[in-house]
């Protein structure tokens, strides 16, 4: 995965390099970001896979309530997170930082649940959707807002626009 770096240069990041800090770890989503292949899905793969399994696995533990504050904590660690790979790498908004795609799909997943297979494979794809396509205002958050927060706000807007198209969608 090569991308143009702020700088210049281009960094691939590895597995040593995700290793190498906690921070790298957790915006490469646990590894999922380092996929040759649409890092940004399997990053979303991996977010609903893990919100089942937790939700699943420790029910109390991840209750609704709880999810909501595992999202507001990810959201703000995901800012720091992200602004610090992507300053390692050169690249603000590097395609191996998966975490933005995580915490906004299980925003999806929290505000959509209880929800069928069917629905969330529907709330899969339209995330991913907005997420690539980038719809106004989408796209202009991705070019003005930059660091941490910016990567992480322009998914948080394509997770509303998913959960916008599942509201009209359930009022029809």
């Amino acid at each position: 995965m090569k991308q143009v770096s702020d700088s210049g240069l281009a960094r691939a990041p590895d597995m040593a390099f995700m290793l190498s800090n906690p921070w790298h770890f957790v915006a490469q989503g646990c590894g999922s970001g380092l996929s040759p292949i649409m890092p940004g899905t399997m990053g979303t793969l991996f977010a609903w896979l893990t919100f089942h399994v937790l939700s699943l696995r420790w029910p109390v533990l991840f209750s609704p309530v709880n999810w909501a504050w595992v999202i507001v904590i990810g959201f703000a660690f995901g800012v720091v997170a992200c602004e610090r790979t992507g300053q390692a790498l050169g690249v603000s908004d590097h395609g191996s930082m998966v975490w933005d795609e995580i915490i906004a799909f299980w925003l999806v997943l929290l505000l959509i649940t209880p929800a069928d297979f069917s629905t969330q494979c529907w709330a899969f794809f339209w995330f991913r959707f907005f997420d690539m396509v980038k719809p106004p205002p989408i796209a202009y958050f991705d070019r003005h807002i930059k660091g941490g927060f910016g990567v992480m706000w322009d998914d948080i807007v394509a997770a509303f626009y998913t959960l916008l198209l599942f509201t009209l969608w359930r009022l029809l």
